[in-house]
């Protein structure tokens, strides 16, 4: 027993969702074991059920979309964890209407190389079938069938762990309840997978829109087409009646994303921030705004930190089950590809805490400069373009300082480095980029030359012409550089104080003919 709750703690202290409990502390001592953790008001829903029956659907699906949020939140970790115990008895019903998902005794990690599961557990009447053994290991697809046993309980008031431990169509208990629920719950419940919703952000969409799944709705939409059909002729109207019905479903799903979109970019919290955009990017992983919005959650305190950068790698992988990564699914979208890793790139290599590592940078700077078609970009895209490439090259040039062959030679050449960061450097970064990138820019060119204005000069690199370079870019930063923000005048006055710096080093070194 203790073993156990050791491990569910642990597995808890990873964890950080507005529908899971919290780890406070944990205190142990020679025969106690205490877990200290959030305070949850309200009840068990099992405790409701046993009070007042079966509940409205219309509440029984808002619970079901923030139990498939959270669900969804634990199948995206690195591994995946299955929960494999969903019932009501492990869900609780605050009193402002949130839903808090407990009880972690029975979460595995998913590894996708097994026949089966090690262990059978979960409650009868609320297991899949898998969670028996001999049928497969268990996925999210798992979870899904456990939650619309959990479903089917609220709304019928009926317990699937009870005899005759079976789930009938839930209009045969209530025919008021609505037959697009009812096709849901028949759907989340099927006895294969495979014949299940596949992710918990296809069944949250699906709750979304169970009023359209109705009966009495398709009927009355299927008028509509008919007295439409009678109109035209009928090969034309078929066709433009397909196209129709895929217009709506593209168009719903636009809808339900730029909702997320838009509700990250007005929140005020950076974790429902992080939380509207990863809902987006997991709902249509092809569209680039949600990830172009959380790189800028990342990058508002002008940092990106190990911790961020480990979180925009998960959400570039989740998938929930589907067999492509939200990364591969962008890629599908060139253009929007192409404008995620213009972001990714400048976040990586100019941003990333870890400065000195420039090979993390090197993958999105590759994509960028490897674009063909400049047009694919909203602005500057051959500027962009050419910016990557030297990036590009730099990036190895990072790899390869300090290196030295087996005869003493390094294997960078500090004259073409140089003539990179020339490149790197032209023209009005500040019109090109925001003004704080056009100075970590500037900087960048100031710290190695600081670091390397020997090597420079070793390589042929004259030294009019690196002043030429340093007189250039303080030129810029008087006519370029407009911002009255107080933020961006420190970042100017710390290239100005970087290039003195750079200078004064300068004028310390001997060129190649050995004269200061």
């Amino acid at each position: 027993m203790k073993r156990g709750l050791i491990a569910e703690t642990d597995l808890l202290k990873q964890l950080r969702h507005e529908s899971l409990p919290s780890i406070v502390d944990v205190i142990e001592e020679e025969d106690t074991f205490l877990v200290v953790m959030d305070y949850i008001e309200g009840k068990p829903l099992s405790t409701i059920l046993a009070e007042s029956g079966a509940q409205p659907q219309e509440e029984i699906v808002e619970w079901a979309k923030q139990l498939c949020d959270v669900l969804g939140y634990l199948h995206a970790r690195r591994p995946p964890l299955i929960y494999r115990d969903m019932k009501p008895s492990n869900v609780m019903l605050r009193p402002d209407g949130r839903v808090i998902l407990i009880d972690f005794g029975a979460v595995r990690e998913f590894s996708g190389d097994r026949t089966e599961d090690t262990q059978c557990l979960g409650t009868r009447g609320y297991a899949a079938p898998e969670q028996y053994g001999g049928q497969g290991e268990t996925t999210v697809r798992t979870d899904i069938y456990g939650l619309g046993a959990t479903l089917y309980h609220l709304v019928t008031g009926q317990n699937p762990g009870a005899p005759p431990y079976e789930m009938v169509p839930i209009r045969s208990v209530n025919p008021a309840l609505s037959s697009g629920l009812e096709e849901i719950l028949r759907k989340c419940t099927r006895p294969d997978p495979d014949e299940r919703y596949q992710s918990c952000a296809e069944l949250r969409f699906a709750l979304d829109h169970f009023r359209e799944l109705d009966v009495e709705y398709r009927k009355a939409q299927k008028r509509k087409w008919l007295a439409f059909l009678a109109c035209a002729i009928l090969t034309v109207v078929c066709f433009l009646g397909a196209a129709g019905f895929r217009f709506a479903e593209i168009h719903t799903s636009r809808n339900s994303y730029e909702e997320y979109v838009a509700a990250a970019e007005s929140a005020d919290d950076r974790m429902e921030q992080v939380t509207g955009y990863e809902k987006a990017i997991r709902l249509v992983p092809s569209r680039p705004e949600a990830y172009a919005g959380l790189l800028a959650v990342y990058l508002e305190d002008g940092s990106f930190s190990r911790e961020e950068e480990a979180e925009f790698r998960e959400v570039l992988g989740m998938s929930e089950g589907e067999k492509k990564s939200n990364e591969a699914c962008l890629k599908q979208n060139q253009a929007g590809y192409a404008e995620v890793a213009w972001e990714a790139a400048l976040a990586y290599y100019f941003y990333y805490e870890n400065r000195e590592s420039k090979n993390t940078a090197r993958k999105w700077c590759g994509v960028v400069a490897a674009v063909t078609n400049p047009s694919v970009f909203e602005e500057n895209g051959e500027a962009r373009i050419r910016r990557c490439q030297c990036l590009y090259e730099i990036c190895d040039y990072y790899s390869q300082i300090g290196v030295r062959s087996a005869s003493g030679d390094t294997s960078v050449s500090y004259a073409d480095y140089w003539a990179d960061l020339v490149r790197l450097t032209e023209g009005n970064l500040a019109a090109m980029d925001v003004e704080k990138t056009a100075c970590i820019m500037y900087n960048e060119v100031a710290v190695q030359l600081i670091g390397h204005s020997r090597e420079f000069l070793s390589a042929g690199v004259s030294r009019e012409e690196i002043v030429a370079k340093l007189d250039d870019m303080e030129a810029r930063l008087d006519t370029d550089f407009t911002s009255t923000d107080a933020a961006d005048q420190a970042d100017v006055a710390a290239v100005r104080s970087s290039l003195k710096q750079a200078r004064a080093v300068l004028a310390t070194m001997p060129d190649a003919s050995g004269e200061a």
